[in-house]
């Protein structure tokens, strides 16, 4: 491709703003633009390096016996209802009616149409198993778009589901994704950890995400450098401590002015925060109709509200307003479960376990002492639904957890047969019984894998992205106008590389050295060649790493030669991405060989 051709302009400054650095010089570099707030346009370098993710991941996806398909966006919003989403998903569900008033969504993941051709499609366990996937525009009317490419409105994902007889074989092809998305990410050049995490609105019975740790992700990772130990905060657990071995005494009510938050109660009653009983309420969204529920939890830790949500099968959680506790019959400040029947009532497991603690009384100036769960009130459920913090010992050995930041680039779930059974997508087994498809879905963002590989590869003069993505492989710049001796040179290398099939960006336009090397350090390919009057006079031209800025003089007569070896030697070691290891949870599950697929150099995982 030649510059002075190229639709998109390299910018001095990025416009706007950005909470993420990689984003901005996405933006100077010329390869996206927005359109509305979370919706991009990719420009011809951008979209180069979104298909090259793409090729990536279409290999991945071959060598785990993937095969692709295309699946509608416009989908009847009778199949949402009858998954149960249709309800459950909030406004980024987007919903319209077709003009013949027939109601439909725009599918933000195709859980509903792939079991709906499973249906179809596999009557006898002689059918499986099977994985399909795509690569698919999709949209979610998301509240708060952040960081460029990071949180988008509309974006393509690669959305990927297996289809199996049995839990085992749903098990080896959930470990498959596992190792294909860090023989993907480590293609791509972004470092990720893998983490439990929540199956949230998917459903099913365990999930991964696999997170890019960045100080500018949401989320919150609880990491065990003693074990190995990782969650994402939502559904992370801790050792508690051991609950105080007392004799459960008498409730009684005592006088608390101006004591309406833990800490002053802590101080006016003269005890610790992890002696009283914090009540939280809220109101769970369960689809219909809000159900409102009081959580209560120690006083020296924080509600979890992904675990409450969870335990309740809420879509989401709002607090109550002062009116609507006074309506259950408690006051807020001074609340608690003990007297209250108007209201679902879930507490943390460790505050079940602990005798005696303070509690609201329900009136305003006053909490009881010595309160005690099961006796003093009756909690529908007892679970974990406390948040695990830095510090907090590790479940697994007992060493401080410690926290980080995190974008999540891909996840997996085990959906069982949570969309098979109320869609009736089963088959006929050996025995002759029907029994429902075992089902996994995996996704990857492509452009927040992109963006999030701009933040990992970028300085302050612009991008230095991976060659297995860079939109080309060399930068090629002419310091010479048309019919100078350096546009004939600069020519005959960038034919000779094309023959060679080396992806060359021609800078043909004429302009000084430093407006060149300024552009080309934007665009940020691995390899800038340099062909100028003084170089050719000596024989030479220049080689530039863009990474990590060496400078080395190659004879002319060899430089189609070098350049293409280095660029191969960059694509061999680029694409040989060392194994992983499986979690303990996966790693007694048989993973089946790879088949082939992936280009030469890129048959190992993490």
């Amino acid at each position: 491709m030649k510059m002075s051709g190229l639709f998109g302009a390299t910018l001095h400054t990025a416009p706007g703003s950005s909470e993420s650095a990689g984003h901005q010089q996405l933006l100077r570099a010329g390869m996206v633009r927005q359109l509305a707030q979370g919706i991009f346009s990719y420009l011809p370098l951008g979209w180069r390096s979104i298909r090259k993710i793409e090729h990536i991941l279409r290999e991945e996806m071959a060598a785990v016996a993937g095969q692709e398909l295309s699946m509608p966006v416009a989908q009847p919003d009778e199949l949402w209802r009858t998954s149960g989403r249709y309800h459950k998903v909030g406004a980024e569900l987007a919903r319209f009616a077709d003009r013949r008033g027939r109601g439909m969504v725009l599918a933000m993941t195709h859980e509903e149409a792939v079991t709906e051709l499973a249906r179809s499609e596999i009557d006898s366990y002689r059918d499986l198993p099977r994985m399909v996937f795509q690569l698919q525009t999709k949209f979610r009317d998301d509240p708060r778009p952040r960081a460029g490419l990071i949180r988008v409105r509309e974006f393509v994902m690669k959305d990927a589901y297996s289809l199996d007889r049995d839990a085992a074989g749903l098990a080896r092809q959930y470990a498959n994704q596992y190792r294909a998305y860090f023989r993907v990410f480590g293609r791509c050049g972004v470092p990720v950890l893998a983490v439990a995490s929540d199956v949230g609105m998917m459903g099913g019975e365990l999930a991964h995400e696999f997170m890019y740790p960045t100080p500018i992700g949401e989320d919150t990772l609880l990491l065990c450098d003693s074990c190995g130990y990782r969650a994402n905060r939502q559904v992370a657990t801790f050792a508690k401590p051991t609950p105080p071995d007392e004799a459960a005494r008498p409730m009684r009510r005592f006088a608390t002015p101006q004591a309406a938050s833990v800490a002053q109660l802590a101080a006016a009653a003269g005890v610790r925060p992890d002696r009283i009983a914090k009540a939280v309420f809220v109101q769970a969204d369960l689809g219909e109709a809000e159900a409102p529920v009081i959580a209560v939890v120690r006083g020296d830790m924080d509600l979890n509200e992904s675990k409450l949500a969870a335990a309740l099968g809420a879509a989401g959680l709002r607090p109550m307003t002062a009116d609507e506790i006074a309506a259950i019959g408690a006051v807020a400040g001074y609340g608690s479960p003990v007297g209250v029947t108007a209201a679902r009532v879930v507490v943390d497991d460790l505050v079940a376990a602990t005798p005696n603690l303070l509690a609201g009384a329900n009136l305003d100036g006053y909490h009881l002492r010595d309160v005690n769960v099961g006796r003093d009130f009756t909690p529908e459920l007892v679970c974990d639904i406390v948040a695990a913090r830095a510090g907090d010992g590790c479940p697994d050995c007992g060493a401080a957890l410690r926290t980080t930041r995190g974008v999540e680039v891909g996840n997996i779930f085990k959906l069982g047969d949570r969309y098979s059974a109320v869609f009736g997508a089963t088959f006929t087994d050996a025995d002759g019984a029907r029994r429902p498809v075992q089902m996994g879905c995996y996704g990857i963002g492509v452009g927040r894998l992109l963006g999030c590989a701009a933040q990992a590869h970028h300085d302050d003069r612009g991008l230095t992205l991976p060659i297995t993505i860079a939109p080309y492989q060399v930068h090629l710049c002419q310091l010479g106008g048309a019919g100078s001796e350096a546009a004939a040179a600069a020519q005959a290398l960038y034919e000779r590389l094309g023959a060679a099939g080396v992806e060359v960006l021609h800078d043909d336009r004429g302009q000084r050295a430093g407006s060149q090397f300024a552009d080309a350090d934007l665009i940020g390919l691995p390899l800038r060649a340099t062909v100028g009057a003084r170089s050719l006079a000596r024989g030479e031209i220049e080689l530039h790493d863009r990474r990590t800025g060496e400078s080395w003089p190659v004879p002319v007569g060899a430089a189609a030669e070098t350049v293409t070896a280095a660029v191969s030697d960059r694509l061999s070691r680029a694409n040989a991405v060392p194994p992983v290891s499986l979690p303990p949870e996966l790693a007694d599950r048989p993973v089946t060989a790879r088949t082939g697929g992936a280009a030469a150099g890129s048959a190992a995982a993490r």
